[in-house]
Formats: structure tokens, C-alpha cells, sequence
């Protein structure tokens, strides 16, 4: 085991059937909220906050790989964390989904 893989763990955020392609997912944990999404071809995990204002992304509307924050309707790339439409210009942080067992985990440093 290196150096950088023993310095981060995984931590669980929730069940795979807690989410659904209809139903993003808000969890908190270690004083972090993120937004953890289902899209036809998996999950995917960002911040929850909108890096334009104070909306929560998992209460957003997804459309394929697209959420709408409900903030100011703005929208980002759940896989990239790219922001799609304004006023979203800064992206949000996205984590790669570790799913084990029907769990899924983000790893955390």
C-alpha cells in the first residue's frame, strides 16, 4: 500500500436502492453534504451546495447527466461538475462512487 492510498478511506454515504434515476439523494456526513445521483449508466456523487448560491443540488431537477439547480435554475455535468448554464460559472466537486455489497462509499482523505 503506498503512501496516498493509506492516507485516504472510504467512507459510506448510503444504499444503491436509497436513489433513484427520479429521486437524487442528500447525505451528510463528517460535516460535508453531497448530492448522490443515479443516471443510466451509474451513480455519481458532487457537492450538494451550488457554488452560485445556497441551493441544494440533490433537490434539483436531474435531466440524463444534467441537474437544475432549484436555486437560481442553473445547471451542472453530474460526472464533471462543469456548470452546462448560467448563472453557474464555478464547477462543483465531484467524487468517484465506490459501490461495494449494494452500498455506495466516497473516498474521503
Amino acid at each position: 500500500m503506498t503512501e496516498e492510498t493509506s492516507a485516504k478511506m472510504l467512507t459510506r454515504l448510503c444504499r444503491t436502492d436509497e436513489v433513484t434515476p427520479d429521486t437524487p439523494l442528500r447525505v451528510e456526513t463528517g460535516g460535508e453534504a453531497y448530492a448522490v445521483f443515479q443516471a443510466n449508466d451509474g451513480y455519481f456523487f458532487t457537492a450538494d451546495l451550488c457554488s452560485h448560491g445556497p441551493g441544494s443540488l440533490a433537490e434539483g431537477s436531474l435531466d440524463g447527466h444534467e441537474i437544475e439547480c432549484p436555486f437560481h435554475q442553473g445547471c451542472f455535468d453530474i460526472r464533471s461538475g462543469a456548470p452546462t448554464a448560467p448563472p453557474c460559472f464555478v464547477p462543483v466537486r465531484v467524487w468517484t462512487p465506490q459501490v461495494v455489497s449494494g452500498e455506495l462509499f466516497i473516498e474521503c482523505e
